[in-house]
């Protein structure tokens, strides 16, 4: 048994049945979870992306013209 990071809702997972890496879904709060290591279970929380927070998607063209 493993607790969920974020909410603690105990998870019924076997430490044979995952793989560091594997994300899996809390069944309580719906958060991402990575395995970080499997003995003992840990997981590390998955944060949603914000769109504000993606790298710079324009050219950075402004950032370097000079008149």
């Amino acid at each position: 048994m493993a607790k969920c990071p974020e909410c603690g809702a105990l998870l019924d997972i076997d430490e044979d049945e995952v793989e560091e890496g594997e994300i899996l879904v809390c069944p309580e709060c719906e958060v991402e979870l990575e395995v970080v290591n499997k003995t003992p279970l840990e997981f590390d929380i998955i944060e949603p992306e914000e769109e504000g927070e993606e790298e710079s998607g324009g050219s950075g063209e402004e950032d370097e013209e000079e008149d």
